[in-house]
């Protein structure tokens, strides 16, 4: 497991305490899970999505991912409807280990209420929180 000087956290970025992150994308917000989340988990071998289309209430859970540690949950940051999801992930599952913030993000949805981003953390707040100074 990396260090968490060696953790990647975009400055540019919205994060959760379930450690998943939000980036605006013109209209709609794409998300995914952090580096230190895929971190922690280890080798992703399956990730689990919703369908376009389905709406979620913000801390609902959208999906799931496997590694060969475990099966963790994963909760949607803010309230909204599914407008993509990253089909390549059906194939490999592990461009999450490999470029969470990239390749790996998992869905993009049209937010209901664009203010819930201000319930998330930034890059500083998130790595105070890893580091448990916050």
């Amino acid at each position: 497991m990396k260090e968490i000087s060696e953790i990647k956290i975009p400055v540019d970025l919205f994060y959760t305490e379930d450690h998943e992150w939000v980036s605006r994308q013109e209209d709609n917000l794409r998300i995914g899970i952090s580096d230190y989340a895929q971190d922690q988990l280890g080798e992703i071998v399956y990730v689990e999505l919703p369908q376009p289309g389905d709406s979620f209430e913000k801390g609902a859970v959208f999906g799931t991912v496997e590694s060969v540690k475990a099966v963790s949950e994963v909760y949607m940051p803010v309230t909204g409807e599914i407008c993509k999801i990253n089909e390549t992930l059906e194939d490999n599952p592990e461009f999450v280990n490999q470029d969470p913030y990239g390749k790996g993000w998992m869905v993009s949805i049209r937010p209901s209420d664009a203010s819930d981003l201000d319930t998330l953390m930034n890059a500083e707040v998130y790595l105070k929180k890893l580091r448990g100074t916050e």
